[in-house]
């Protein structure tokens, strides 16, 4: 009997799995039509609505009780992208993270004048750089998408790239149109919203854009309008030009890209290779399509350094509240975000007046 037990105990011996291989079995790939894994964001809050082991963030800097739950950094990563490629005025400007109710930045005027003495003269007192400051003007902006509970219930819903899309979508529409033409009541205040004259710089007054006019009421001059083209890049000075590009809508480029040279040469250039811009007389062009169309008295075209003359400054964070109970029995994702902007230097940005002076 004992030689027998030996022997069956042998063979079970025979084919036991190894370790590795059993490993292997335990950790095959989950079968088709399987739920896959959620994040505890999406899976607990979004979903189900436990809010138990969430960090509670401050929404309004003053009293916790009154705070959201900061978006994942996966969402806000996705939103920044699309923003850049859905705003373009966010893709060339100069773009701050704040963390606090405003902003403020110094900018200095004039420069210090120097003189000429002989070596044994007198040194009189020179002027000194005037101080301005920057404030650009904060709001508040909100998304507040919807979903029912039906969708969100769904195992092949993904949540979090449907908000990621819908925040993104929503408030690239609204920040596009302020940087351009924002009026900064509880708002940036645009580019084309504060005040425009044709005087040079040094003799207009600070923060007043210049304008340099088409020669054409509502359109381009009949001849050679592509001169006035040229002028509008020369009218900005050489420091501000390196970095600097065209800002217009896509009817405006539409008819641009049919002005040739003398010699029927194309002066829009497509970027042929990729990561680089279309050019115009060699600069790069951005569509924006809150910029004004060619019309009377229109500013239809800028031209300048937007990283020198445009500042956008926002929170780091979004702050995001889920309300299954307003609207039952659908699911709201209250999305807030603070930003603000406003030109820092009137210098570094110029416009194209559609009007005969």
């Amino acid at each position: 009997m004992d030689m027998m037990d030996d022997a069956l105990a042998a063979s079970f011996d025979g084919v036991e799995m190894p370790e590795a291989a059993t490993e292997r079995v335990i950790a095959r790939p989950a079968l088709s039509g399987a739920r896959r894994a959620q994040s505890a964001f999406a899976e607990r809050y979004l979903r189900r609505g436990i809010e138990a082991g969430l960090e509670v963030k401050s929404f309004e800097g003053t009293s916790d009780a009154a705070g959201g739950y900061a978006i994942p950094e996966e969402i806000d990563a996705v939103i920044d992208r699309t923003l850049t490629a859905i705003s373009p005025i966010r893709g060339i400007a100069n773009v701050v993270k704040v963390g606090s109710a405003g902003y403020r930045k110094l900018v200095t005027t004039g420069g210090t004048p120097s003189g000429w003495v002989s070596e044994v003269a007198a040194r009189p007192e020179t002027d000194t750089p005037d101080f301005i400051e920057i404030a650009p003007p904060m709001g508040e902006l909100y998304a507040n998408p919807a979903a029912s509970q039906a969708m969100l219930d769904d195992a092949a819903f993904d949540v979090e790239q449907w908000l990621a899309g819908e925040i993104a979508t929503e408030f690239a529409r609204a920040e596009g149109a302020a940087f351009v033409s924002g009026n900064g009541t509880n708002k940036p205040r645009g580019f084309l919203s504060g005040t425009i004259t044709n005087e040079a710089d040094g003799v207009r007054a600070f923060g007043t854009i210049q304008y340099l006019a088409s020669g054409a009421a509502g359109a381009f001059p009949a001849s050679n309008p592509q001169d006035r083209l040229i002028d509008l890049i020369q009218t900005l000075r050489s420091p501000y030009r390196q970095g600097a590009g065209f800002v217009m809508n896509s009817a405006t480029l539409s008819a641009i890209r049919k002005f040739k040279t003398s010699d029927g040469a194309f002066l829009w250039q497509p970027g042929l290779l990729e990561g680089r811009p279309d050019t115009l007389l060699g600069y790069p062009v951005t569509e924006a399509e809150d910029m004004p169309d060619v019309g009377a008295n229109a500013y239809a075209i800028a031209f300048g350094n937007f990283r020198a003359g445009y500042l956008i400054a926002e929170r780091s964070e979004t702050g995001i509240l889920r309300d299954p109970y307003s609207h039952k029995p659908f699911v709201h994702f209250y999305a807030t975000k603070r930003i603000g902007g406003q030109v820092s230097n009137s210098e570094a940005i110029k416009l194209l007046k559609f009007s005969a002076a």
